[in-house]
């Protein structure tokens, strides 16, 4: 089963140079090509892709917005910042919008292909850079061992896992339970912890020192 991709950047030769190495990867099948961020949400809709790429910075609707638009509308749809802007705005923006993920266009052919697949699963892909600026944003306590008043042990397993780039069918399958099981577990963390996504959780718990800002993408690397 091929992973449905969403091209979207105001620069058609980037579009273009995107598609051309992206159908080299038998496992992605490129569906469209949407040149701003209005056209990425009506094409969202209609083609129902895997995963979006957004660049940030275009005409008529942002990228930001359109990943808002996006989430809200078709949350089935995943949606991967690739962009050239590195400022604390564009990336907290994209990760509250709800992008899964924060890649810039320096991003290696073949890394891109994986964050894609990756993503696709519900793994946060993360640029480092993008991560440590994020990381700043998080609101969080100051140690790990802060969280013992607010998740349960198996919570913090859960969130260790999520942290590390782990979809919720790998995580049911290393701790030997329940897709469903999983699901809960995950809903219960971002209600504690006040998030809205696998993306937030993850820099929560770099935040505390849970794990490495670099651990957050080591699934990509």
């Amino acid at each position: 089963m091929t992973i449905r991709v969403l091209i979207t950047d105001d620069h058609k030769v980037v579009r273009r140079g995107l598609r051309g190495f992206l159908e080299l990867d038998p496992a992605l099948e490129v569906v469209g090509e949407a040149s701003n961020g209005e056209e990425a949400v009506a094409m969202a809709q209609h083609l129902a892709p895997d995963v979006v790429l957004m660049d940030l910075l275009m005409p008529v609707m942002d990228g930001i917005e359109a990943t808002r638009q996006i989430r809200k509308e078709t949350p089935d749809v995943e949606v991967v910042a690739l962009t050239s802007v590195l400022e604390d705005a564009s990336v907290t923006g994209a990760i509250k919008a709800g992008a899964i993920g924060y890649l810039l266009k320096t991003t290696d052919a073949d890394e891109l292909c994986e964050a894609i697949k990756a993503a696709a699963a519900g793994q946060v892909q993360l640029a480092p850079e993008a991560a440590l600026r994020l990381m700043r944003e998080v609101r969080a306590p100051e140690s790990p061992e802060a969280l013992t008043e607010q998740l349960t042990e198996r919570e913090v397993e859960v969130l260790k896992l999520i942290a590390r780039g782990k979809a919720n069918k790998q995580i049911a399958r290393e701790l030997f339970v329940a897709m469903s099981t999983i699901k809960t577990h995950v809903n219960n963390l971002y209600r504690k912890l006040n998030v809205t996504s696998r993306t937030q959780a993850a820099l929560y718990a770099a935040r505390i020192g849970l794990v490495s800002p670099e651990e957050i993408s080591e699934e990509t690397r």
